[in-house]
């Protein structure tokens, strides 16, 4: 009977709210299959922090990069300078989409694949980049936790959802140079719950990653409470 209420409710929103491809606008999804396999999927891995990027073939942060910066490296699916994706994300975002949570995921899941790294996630736990409460008000849902609930099905890590809080209310990152970015998300975040990631590894799930702030900051909170490895994924790098 629930399965029957649920497949119904669907059928009349669909009929009420339409779904057009954001891409190309073809009426059924908000990405069509024809679209989605238009995306070039990465089938490399890059050192998080450096400029211009650099392979890394065991995906580890670089020799360099890790004698000062926490995160130990970075799958990201795409690059961020084509349109559909900076409009996928945005609509994402800023029009409420949720369902595009699941393309997203795709990506990333894709690019796991392309690396044969799909089965490297058993004893992980999956923690989003959180939002700022008030961020969370106003949006209504934070897209990283989104993003994270779709992998979990496949990469079958556990979701950890409020073991990292963002605590100080920042501005948007998007606005501000790297220097200021920094500035902007130092000590944001707090580890309310250390006994559950203590000597664990973790895989830290975002939307965009671009100079690595946030994610950055966010390792340093983890490990500092006493994670043993600290990952990051995201849908696309700027």
């Amino acid at each position: 009977m629930q399965k029957f209420l649920s497949k119904t409710k669907e059928f009349l929103l669909d009929i009420l709210f339409p779904k057009f491809c954001v891409n190309c606008g073809r009426e059924g999804s908000y990405l069509c299959s024809d679209c989605f396999f238009l995306i070039d999927v990465s089938e490399r891995q890059y050192c998080p922090f450096c400029y211009p990027p650099k392979i890394v073939l065991d995906g580890r942060t670089c020799s360099s990069c890790r004698r000062f910066k926490k995160l130990n490296g970075l799958y990201s699916a795409v690059p961020y300078n084509s349109f559909m994706i900076k409009k996928l994300i945005h609509q994402f975002k800023y029009s409420y989409i949720k369902e595009l949570a699941k393309p997203l995921s795709n990506l990333i899941i894709i690019h796991l694949a392309n690396l044969n790294k799909l089965s490297n996630f058993n004893d992980f736990v999956l923690i989003p980049v959180p939002l700022h409460k008030k961020k969370l008000k106003q949006r209504g849902f934070n897209q990283s936790e989104e993003i994270a609930k779709e992998l979990a099905k496949t990469l079958r890590a556990p979701i950890l959802n409020n073991v990292l809080l963002k605590t100080k209310q920042t501005s948007d990152q998007v606005d501000l140079k790297k220097e200021e970015r920094e500035k902007n998300i130092k000590g944001a975040f707090f580890c309310q719950r250390p006994d559950l990631i203590f000597n664990r590894k973790i895989l830290l799930v975002d939307d965009i990653f671009t100079t690595g702030s946030t994610m950055e900051e966010s390792a340093l909170t983890l490990k500092q409470a006493g994670a043993k490895e600290v990952w990051g994924t995201a849908v696309a790098r700027g």
